[in-house]
């Protein structure tokens, strides 16, 4: 097992194009780190059949990617009723990541965005997800990484004033909303994919942690956003610039961004072997 250096992907001149279309249907928090991930995927082409790992709702496959996905896997009914509607897959699978009910060396290729920090039994997901993808595919991911405990700001803050006991509370307290349990360094995440048969071509940091205080405190400033999505099932109920434009503008340095050498998360290129 191996880890190569660390790669800066080729960035695209001027404005996310993501921003806006992500802003106009999510918390800005989660659009702006939506943004950012879904511009990485222009560098590749994924081959069919192509496996989505965790695919939610289906607004991020749908928004991202000019055809269907292949096959969309998620745990939660009510999610893969919102896939249907977005209409981002050519199928769909209720299932958890360890147990697909799918052929082994199907896939010719896998993604799975922002899901894997949040799986408990990480690596039985893995091994699973190498026996679905057929040898020479290609496995995207991105994920929150070992920096992301260490750079929320209010914590921060704490520990300056002396309070490393509330500040160590505040983490643990931020990690459980944020539902993480997997924040691993490059060299865990080579060494879990080298058992599942997976190697790491390239890799890369992003998200500062200036973008993450916006997310972090994006969790706070988003309650409305919850409120709507639980009354009306919208994250935003006036998707226009009237409403949003002053959104976009002050955010729009994070998810211009990309690749970061101090990023709080990676995104990984690994290779079925």
């Amino acid at each position: 097992m191996s880890l190569p250096p660390q790669t800066s992907p080729i960035r695209r001149e001027g404005t996310n194009p993501h921003w806006w279309v992500q802003l106009q249907a999510l918390p800005y928090f989660r659009a702006l780190l939506r943004a950012v991930e879904a511009d990485f995927y222009k560098d590749f082409e994924l081959a069919a059949p192509v496996y989505d790992l965790g695919c939610g709702d289906g607004h991020f496959a749908r928004q991202v990617f000019e055809r269907k996905l292949d096959v969309g896997l998620d745990p939660a009914f009510v999610s893969l009723q919102e896939a249907k509607q977005w209409g981002a897959y050519t199928g769909l699978v209720q299932a958890l990541g360890h147990r697909a009910p799918l052929a082994g060396g199907h896939f010719a290729s896998a993604l799975s965005n922002s899901v894997l920090e949040h799986i408990p039994n990480l690596q039985d997901v893995l091994n699973e997800t190498g026996r679905l993808v057929r040898k020479g595919g290609l496995f995207l991911f991105c994920v929150p990484n070992h920096r992301w405990p260490h750079n929320l700001s209010i914590a921060n803050w704490l520990r300056k004033l002396g309070l490393k006991g509330l500040a160590d509370g505040y983490v643990r307290l931020f990690t459980r909303i944020s539902r993480h349990v997997n924040m691993l360094s490059p060299e865990e995440w080579a060494a879990r994919l080298d058992e599942a048969g997976f190697d790491v071509e390239a890799w890369w940091h992003y998200f500062p942690p200036a973008a993450l205080h916006a997310l972090e405190w994006g969790h706070y400033f988003g309650l409305p956003s919850y409120v709507a999505r639980k009354l009306f099932g919208r994250w935003v109920l006036w998707p226009a610039r009237a409403n949003l434009g002053l959104t976009e503008r002050v955010f729009a340095a994070h998810a211009d961004h990309g690749a970061d050498p101090e990023g709080t998360y990676t995104w990984y290129v690994a290779r079925r072997r």
